[in-house]
């Protein structure tokens, strides 16, 4: 049974984060030498492993950026 390939769009959401989540991914590939259009390019299996990393530093990325946001707020407004 043959898996099917990884579709980038799926881990990209449709959230106000889209447009720098999407960034975030494309940056990572960059950095590894691929673009999203090049993965088509790749076998499956290598494409799908390239977009879990990418799709995982994006995550961890929103995830920081959310965390120095609130961090900011509770030192400018303490409850």
């Amino acid at each position: 049974m043959t898996e099917a390939p990884f579709d980038e769009e799926k881990c990209i959401s449709q959230g106000p984060e889209s447009t720098l989540e999407r960034q975030l991914v494309e940056n990572y590939l960059k950095e590894k030498g691929y673009s999203l259009e090049s993965l088509h390019k790749l076998p499956p299996d290598q494409a799908k492993e390239l977009m879990k990393e990418a799709c995982t530093y994006a995550s961890l990325k929103l995830a920081e950026l959310e965390s120095k946001s609130k961090f900011r707020d509770e030192i400018r407004f303490p409850k």
